[in-house]
């Protein structure tokens, strides 16, 4: 497909849409961007993401082929952070699961969840059940806090603006002409006519909307907050059958607290409940946020198909759309750019079996 230099349109500029430039640029083709945001990813799901990296955590709420993705994405982010010259947070710290007494049936569902899905992916770490000793030693923040918890060894996170900026940074350096505040729709290109991109990718999210219609917007509320006495060292999750929250410690004491999920496009503020709930957590979970000081409330609608699964589709010749990354944009990511660029490079990838993921391919290029 793109064994010779070729050029790109690329629609949209978040996390799929800059990977993509980057990786096709070092590639040597000739790669364009437009953004209907500015370049700090304002508008974009990735700039309000926790962007954990954590496949046995979120095989609560997804299929075995997204929890290999995050595998694949935890051998996988570590590569393509190192090919930056910006540099970026990375931690593979683990992630730690807490709950208070009377949520321990809920726990040992998950638990149970998590015995399942680490049959079904043998090759993940294998969770560890830790007695309130345990959990101190994993975690001396939370000492007599919690007398239990469970410990998912491997899993990351890293920092989700670092990142975006040190891939424009790059995209920059790799001469990608990046159209900052220049929203495009495919019908605005004609790829492989004269003059015209020899291939258009769709990397809009909600966006493309117009032209997937069976996207949905689940909007998101995220607080960050500021908690010098806070030193929690991992993403840690809270179980709870009403509000279950991460809380997501950053660099400089910064931590980012989420969770909630609303089937909605609303782009509205935070509600005063969403934002009581989330911070009443992660006080039950460390003391210290009280004193904590509210850098930003932010909500962000992630872009959604019908079965909560990302897809990769052709709607005409040399037009690829890549959407459907939901929650797990951060965990997928580098599984969906390894697939769509084997896509262009032969037509097909044997990674998307690997992954479950369907690809829909019928239009002949």
């Amino acid at each position: 497909m793109t064994s010779e230099p070729s050029s790109f349109a690329i629609l949209g500029a978040g996390l799929m849409g800059r990977l993509l430039a980057v990786a096709l640029a070092r590639q040597g083709h000739s790669v364009s961007v437009y953004d209907a945001q500015s370049a700090d990813g304002q508008g974009s799901a990735a700039r309000v993401a926790a962007a954990m990296l954590a496949p046995l955590a979120e095989s609560a709420i997804t299929e075995p082929g997204v929890v290999r993705m995050g595998e694949h994405a935890l051998t996988r982010w570590p590569q393509l952070l190192a090919q930056l010259q910006m540099p970026v947070f990375f931690q593979q710290s683990g992630t730690l699961v807490v709950w208070h007494r009377q949520d321990s049936a809920d726990a040992a569902r998950l638990r149970l969840q998590f015995e399942t899905t680490q049959t079904t992916v043998p090759t993940l770490p294998v969770m560890q059940a830790l007695d309130g000793a345990g959990l101190a030693a994993v975690e001396p923040a939370l000492a007599g806090r919690f007398s239990q918890g469970m410990y998912l060894p491997g899993e990351g996170q890293l920092d989700n603006r670092q990142l975006l900026a040190a891939l424009a940074h790059e995209m920059a350096q790799l001469g990608v002409a990046a159209h900052w505040d220049t929203p495009r729709a495919p019908a605005d290109f004609s790829p492989g006519s004269t003059g015209q991109p020899d291939w258009l990718l769709d990397c809009r999210g909600l966006g493309a909307h117009g032209q997937w219609p069976a996207l949905r917007g689940v909007r998101g509320e995220v607080v960050r907050v500021h908690a010098p006495e806070v030193t929690l060292q991992r993403p840690t999750r809270l179980v709870h059958p009403r509000y279950p929250i991460y809380i997501a410690p950053k660099e400089d004491h910064l931590f980012v607290i989420g969770a909630t999920e609303i089937e909605s496009d609303d782009l509205s503020p935070a509600s005063v409940r969403s934002t009581l709930e989330l911070l009443s957590a992660a006080y039950t979970v460390h003391s210290g946020f009280a004193e904590a000081r509210i850098v930003e409330i932010l909500t962000q609608c992630r872009p959604t198909l019908p079965d909560n699964l990302p897809a990769v589709r052709q709607t005409a010749p040399r037009v690829l759309e890549v959407n459907g990354l939901y929650r797990h944009g951060f965990m997928i990511a580098p599984a969906m750019l390894d697939v769509v660029m084997q896509v262009l490079s032969t037509g097909q990838s044997p990674l998307a079996s690997t992954f479950d993921l369907h690809l829909n391919l019928t239009v002949t290029p």
